[in-house]
């Protein structure tokens, strides 16, 4: 799901990639367990693909797995400004109540967008 997912940023728009995310497939939460351990599959996968797998990447692929189980995906978009007063961008995403991955930090970014829409 990580080489699909950077493929699907690579070769289609943000608006796009906003729509694929916003689609709304269940209500039912992922358990601590299902989401630790689809968090543990990306990030391993994260450091070991030839290409930067980054946080957007990540989310997206956590999201389409978390969906391909049938379980509630919500993947979030936030921006900051760091030190120097750049502009940052954070994807995070969660299952219900339940982190899944990206959400260490989070709270330091202002929401931009959630997909799907609350």
């Amino acid at each position: 799901m990580l080489a699909l997912a950077s493929l699907l940023i690579a070769i289609l728009s943000f608006r796009r990639i906003a729509a694929i995310a916003a689609v709304r497939r269940s209500a039912t939460a992922a358990t601590p367990a299902q989401a630790r351990a689809i968090e543990r599959a990306v990030a391993a996968w994260g450091r070991r693909v030839p290409w930067r797998a980054v946080c957007f990447q990540q989310g997206l692929a956590a999201q389409l797995m978390l969906r391909r189980r049938g379980l509630a995906a919500a993947l979030y978009y936030g921006a900051a400004r760091d030190e120097t007063g750049q502009l940052i961008a954070h994807v995070w995403v969660r299952s219900g109540a339940v982190d899944v991955i990206g959400c260490e930090g989070a709270e330091r970014y202002g929401l931009l967008a959630v997909f799907p829409p609350a």
